[in-house]
């Protein structure tokens, strides 16, 4: 029914958007102001968000960007050191291969950091494609340009692919480069709005993969 499955990565295969979240949150709130969710919700899967000129604003004036940066990316990666791979991505992975299925992978981040995490995830191997923002002249979601890269890459037709979002940024992406979509919000998006989605898991863990495909190409038929 379908010839490739490709993943986003971040909040996808690893909750880094939560730990990042939380990173930025610690500084917000290190100048007593808060850093409210529904902002950088509507961002995520994007990278087009400037926390820092947010922050300006709210405490009014310029911070010194150069002397928080390091700690907080240093606690970006002790918040990330207590993720594991989200529930059911291992099995889909699996599955995918066993079914003859392409594995691509089209995210909004650099392959430093996509590629760096895979490989600790020992997951490398399954994908037949990564496809990353640095692949299209760093041209994030919800631009289609890294699906459309990904596609390209994988000899696939839209229609022959399934996507699989955690963000509204990423289910735009692919459903603007013709891809159906299955959402599968995470902890800090599971209350947005994905009608736009083909599909909607609360997690990989729910459900076969074999079942999701027949289940949202039945939902594509019925209309």
């Amino acid at each position: 029914m379908i010839d490739a499955l490709i993943f986003d990565f971040d909040g996808l295969i690893l909750n880094t958007e939560f730990t990042e979240y939380l990173s930025w949150q610690e500084v917000f709130l290190s100048f007593g102001v808060p850093f409210p969710l529904a902002v950088w919700q509507q961002h995520i899967g994007a990278i087009t968000f400037d926390p820092y000129a947010f922050l300006d604003t709210a405490v009014g004036h310029a911070v010194d960007r150069d002397a928080i940066e390091p700690r907080r990316r240093q606690r970006d990666r002790e918040f990330l050191t207590q993720e594991t791979m989200m529930p059911g991505v291992m099995d889909y992975l699996q599955a995918a291969r066993e079914m003859g299925l392409l594995i691509g992978l089209a995210s909004s981040s650099p392959h430093h950091w996509v590629d760096e995490h895979l490989q600790r995830l020992d997951i490398t191997p399954y994908f037949a494609v990564v496809a990353c923002r640095d692949d299209v002249d760093d041209c994030p979601k919800p631009d289609p340009a890294v699906y459309h890269f990904a596609l390209a890459q994988l000899g696939v037709a839209p229609g022959m692919a399934l996507a699989l979002e955690d963000s509204l940024n990423g289910v735009r992406a692919a459903k603007a480069a013709g891809v159906r979509v299955t959402a599968v919000p995470n902890n800090m998006t599971h209350t947005l709005d994905f009608s736009l989605a083909d599909y909607r898991l609360a997690s990989l863990a729910d459900m076969p993969l074999s079942q999701l495909i027949t289940e949202v190409f039945h939902a594509a038929n019925e209309f």
